[in-house]
């Protein structure tokens, strides 16, 4: 059995330790909101947080979640409201959206390191997830519309 943590709930699992974390979570927890894209961690559409970290779950064997805490896009938001979400949406981020909840993780992630980041803090940090669509300056935009709410009129 692996104990985690996923979205603030305490798991048992009973599965096998080299399981890529990404089919645990869609095939056998039934949260599909993770995406495959790639399969090689190249593209980020699979990113999840581990203990607060972004990680590629194609690439991360449930083993490395042992005894630690997984947020997937599901533990984002009950009811997809987050402000990250919301400003997503008045940001009109998504195009195709299949990179949004590598994206989101991404971000979220970002901004609990960096409440207010730079421009380059956010570049570096979102460099991990592709976005076919090149929805970079929206990703930008509603990421400082998160971290600075009072300074948007929107």
């Amino acid at each position: 059995m692996i104990s985690v943590t996923l979205n603030g709930e305490p798991l048992e699992l009973d599965l096998d330790p080299d399981t890529p974390l990404l089919w645990v979570l869609r095939d056998h927890l039934g949260l599909t909101g993770t995406k495959y894209g790639c399969g090689e961690g190249q593209c980020g559409a699979c990113i999840v947080q581990l203990d607060g970290e972004p990680v590629n779950a194609c690439q991360t064997p449930l083993s490395a979640a042992a005894n630690h805490s997984v947020k997937t896009i599901e533990g984002l938001s009950p009811d997809g409201r987050h402000p990250l979400q919301l400003a997503w949406i008045v940001e009109e981020v998504a195009q195709c959206g299949y990179c949004q909840s590598g994206q989101l993780m991404t971000a979220d992630a970002l901004l609990a390191k960096y409440p207010r980041p730079t421009d380059a803090q956010i570049d570096a940090a979102m460099s991990e997830v592709l976005c076919r669509c090149g929805s970079y300056n929206r990703i930008r935009r509603a990421i400082h519309r998160t971290a600075n709410p009072e300074s948007q009129n929107g």
